[in-house]
C-alpha cells in the first residue's frame, strides 16, 4: 500500500484518523495500524520486521547495560545481524548471479532471486543508527519493545524514509502533542506531496519509461537528452512528493520528522547537491560511515577515498545492481574533483554556469540510475553525445512529450525552485490583515482543489508507479 493509493487514500487512512482520535490508546492504535499498514503489501513477510523490531530491542537493551568491550561485541552482533538482514533480501541475489556470470554458468540452479521486502533499506538504517547512538550514549534505549516497535514500524517513514532516527523522535514516541494547527499543518503538507507526486512524476514518468524503452537504434539525440530531463522530474517529485506525504502525515499524529529534501536542483555544486537531496541518508552517512572512516581529519587522499567510498555504498544501497554503484561512483568522484579545487574554483565563475554544471552532472548521472544495465546506460550516453539515430518517426521529443505533459514539466521545473514558498511567505508577512486572510483562505481552496484532481487521477486508474519501492 503505497499513500497515492484508492486503498490508503479512501479506506487506510480515514479509519486510522478516526480510530486515532478517538481511542485514548494513541501508540497501541498507531502500532497496530501501522503493522497492518505494512502486511497489506507483504502479506507474511511482516515477520521480517517483527523479528527485526525483537532482535533491535534485545541488541539495544544489551548495549546500554553492558560495560567495557561488552557494549562493543553487542553493536557488533547488532549491526551484523542487521546487515545480514538487509544482505540476504536485497543483495543475495546481486552476489550468486555475478558468482554465476564469472564461472560461465549464469543459468545455474543456486542462482537465487529473492523477494525484496518494501522498505528493508530503510528500517535497516535507522535499527543500525538506534544501536549506535546507544552505544554513543547519544539516546537512552526504548523503555519496551511496543516503543521500539513503534519506532521502527512507524508507518509515515516505513517505506521510503525519510530515515529518522531514535533520538530525533524518542520524546515524542512517549508523549507528543496534537492540535488543529498541526494536524492543518499536516494535511497542508500531505496534499502538496500528493500533488507533487500524482500530478507532475507521475505524468513524466510515461515519456520517461517511453524514452528509456527505446531500442538504442531509435534513440536521437533530442529524444535521449529529453528523456534524462523528464526522468530527473520525475525521480525528484516521486520521491520529494513522498516524502512530503511522510512528514505531513507525521504532523497529523503529532510527529516531527525531519525534512529530507531542499530544492537540490537549484544547487551549484555536486556537494551542496547532496546536502540538499535525501537529506537524511546523506546525514546517515556522514555520521556513521564518513566520520568514523577519518572523515577528512587524516589528509587530503584519505578523504578522497573515505568520500569514495561513502559513495560507492550510497549507491549500492539503492540498489544491488552495477548501474547503481557505478552511479555512486559518478557522484563520489565529483566530490572528490570538487575537494580537489574545482569547487573553489566554481565559486569565482558566473552563477548560472555553477547552476549549469550541477544540473548536467546530475542528469547525466540518472542514466545510470534509471538504466536496466550498463550496457543500456552506453547505448544511451552514445545517443546523448550525437552517436543514436538522426531521423524516423521516434527522433522528434514531440512524439513522447505532448503539449499538456509539457505544460507539466515545465510547471515541476519552477516547483522544484523555492519561488513558490517564498511568494507564500512574502504574502504572509507583507499583505495587510485582510488580504491576507483572503490569500490564505485562497490557499485553502486551492489545496482542497489540489486534493480533489489527484483522489480523481488515483481512483480513475492513472498510471502511478513509485520508484523508491525498488530500494
Amino acid at each position: 500500500m503505497v499513500f497515492s493509493s484508492v486503498p490508503f487514500l479512501f479506506y487506510f487512512l480515514p479509519a486510522l484518523i478516526a480510530l486515532y482520535f478517538v481511542s485514548p490508546w494513541k501508540n497501541p492504535v498507531l502500532l497496530v495500524m501501522s503493522l497492518l499498514f505494512y502486511a497489506w503489501g507483504e502479506g507474511t513477510y511482516v515477520a521480517i520486521i517483527l523479528a527485526s523490531i525483537v532482535a533491535n530491542h534485545g541488541f539495544a537493551t544489551a548495549i546500554a547495560a553492558a560495560a567495557g568491550r561488552r557494549r562493543g561485541w553487542f553493536l557488533g552482533a547488532g549491526v551484523a545481524a542487521n546487515l545480514a538482514l538487509l544482505g540476504s533480501f536485497k543483495y543475495l541475489g546481486f552476489a550468486t548471479a555475478n558468482i554465476a556470470a564469472a564461472l560461465g554458468a549464469p543459468d545455474a540452479p543456486w542462482v537465487i532471486e529473492p523477494h525484496l521486502p518494501l522498505g528493508v533499506s530503510f528500517f535497516t538504517f535507522q535499527a543500525m543508527s538506534y544501536l549506535i547512538d546507544i552505544y554513543r550514549r547519544d539516546a537512552a534505549p526504548a523503555p519496551s519493545v511496543f516503543t521500539t516497535a513503534l519506532y521502527i514500524a512507524l508507518f509515515p517513514q516505513l517505506i521510503a524514509g525519510p530515515i529518522v532516527r531514535y533520538k530525533t523522535i524518542a520524546n515524542q514516541l512517549i508523549a507528543r502533542r496534537h492540535g488543529a494547527r498541526k494536524f492543518a499543518a499536516g494535511v497542508q503538507l500531505f496534499i502538496i506531496g500528493l500533488g507533487q507526486k500524482v500530478l507532475i512524476a507521475n505524468v513524466a514518468a510515461g515519456p520517461a519509461d517511453r524514452i528509456f524503452a527505446l531500442d538504442a537504434s531509435d534513440l536521437s539525440f533530442a529524444v535521449a537528452w529529453v528523456g534524462a530531463a523528464v526522468y530527473g522530474i520525475q525521480i525528484f517529485f516521486d520521491f520529494a512528493g513522498y516524502s512530503n506525504m511522510a512528514l505531513g502525515l507525521g504532523l497529523m499524529f503529532g510527529f516531527r520528522f525531519p525534512r529530507n529534501f531542499n530544492y537540490p536542483y537549484t544547487a551549484q555544486s555536486v556537494t551542496e547537491f547532496w546536502r540538499r537531496w535525501h537529506i537524511t541518508l546523506s546525514q546517515w552517512f556522514r555520521d556513521y560511515v564518513y566520520i568514523p572512516l577519518g572523515g577528512n581529519r587524516a589528509g587530503p587522499w584519505r578523504t578522497y577515498a573515505n568520500l569514495t567510498l561513502v559513495f560507492l555504498l550510497c549507491g549500492f544501497w539503492h540498489g544491488a545492481a552495477w548501474t547503481f554503484i557505478f552511479w555512486g561512483a559518478w557522484h563520489g568522484a565529483f566530490l572528490v574533483i570538487e575537494r580537489m579545487g574545482l569547487a573553489a574554483l566554481l565559486t569565482r565563475v558566473w552563477r548560472p554556469f555553477r547552476h549549469f554544471y550541477l544540473l548536467l552532472a546530475v542528469t547525466l548521472g540518472w542514466v545510470l540510475f534509471r538504466a536496466d544495465t550498463l550496457g543500456d546506460a552506453g547505448a544511451y550516453y552514445a545517443a546523448m553525445f550525437g552517436f543514436g539515430a538522426s531521423e524516423g518517426a521516434l527522433s522528434n521529443p514531440r512524439a513522447f512529450v505532448s503539449d499538456g505533459v509539457r505544460n507539466v514539466l515545465l510547471l515541476g521545473a519552477v516547483l522544484a525552485t523555492p519561488l513558490a514558498e517564498r511568494a507564500l511567505h512574502w504574502s504572509r508577512r507583507s499583505l495587510p490583515p485582510v488580504l491576507r486572510a483572503q490569500s490564505m483562505n485562497a490557499a485553502w481552496a486551492g489545496l482542497f482543489a489540489l486534493l480533489f484532481v489527484s483522489a480523481t487521477s488515483i481512483a480513475g486508474g492513472a498510471y502511478n508507479p513509485f520508484i523508491y519501492f525498488r530500494f
